[in-house]
């Protein structure tokens, strides 16, 4: 049995938006189906994670994931721009302290990982959710260090977590840091190379 016109819909999607009279225009033209309604729901729910939006947190940390101990927070790193499978991707984990960044012992943890070329994955275990900076190498050679040239430059490749400007040297500290409010979140970084 149909329903008349105007009466209310189980399937409908709920608006919390204040409808604009173009909004009320489309929605007289096209009136939704069902069927319809819950394609919607589903792209919806389903879409924001291609077009960028907040992605949900995983249930369990993927096989791999490094760290002093195995807590309950964990954040993916993805590195972008790998220039080859050679070596590994280091994951530095650094704490949310100005003096320690970058500094000769003042990281909580560096993990590592296989290199690939193009992309490469990787997750570390964070004491706690809060706020870190993220600072990766790519270990090309394999030696465990971070290797520079005669001049004190970088000779192999490197990137930061908000994916700061390096044009002037080093990124500053405040531009790095990275809030991890829940576990399982990921981090998208590119890298760079002299």
């Amino acid at each position: 049995m149909k329903k008349p016109f105007g009466a209310p819909n189980p399937c409908a999607i709920p608006r919390t938006y204040h409808m604009d009279e173009s909004d009320r225009e489309m929605s007289n033209k096209a009136p939704r189906s069902r069927l319809s309604a819950l394609a919607l729901t589903a792209a919806a729910s389903i879409g924001l994670a291609a077009a960028g939006g907040p992605v949900s947190a995983q249930v369990s940390p993927p096989a791999g994931c490094t760290g002093k101990t195995q807590t309950g927070v964990w954040l993916n790193i993805i590195a972008e721009g790998m220039r080859s499978s050679d070596g590994l991707m280091a994951m530095t984990v650094y704490a949310d302290k100005r003096s320690d960044f970058l500094a000769k012992g003042g990281s909580i943890w560096v993990g590592r990982v296989d290199a690939r070329q193009g992309e490469t994955r990787g997750c570390v275990f964070l004491p706690t959710t809060g706020v870190y900076a993220i600072a990766l190498y790519h270990d090309e050679n394999g030696n465990r260090n971070f290797d520079r040239t005669g001049l004190g430059l970088p000779s192999e490749g490197y990137g930061f977590s908000n994916n700061p400007s390096t044009l002037a040297g080093l990124p500053s500290f405040t531009s790095v840091r990275l809030n991890v409010p829940k576990t399982g979140l990921t981090a998208r970084i590119r890298m760079k190379y002299p």
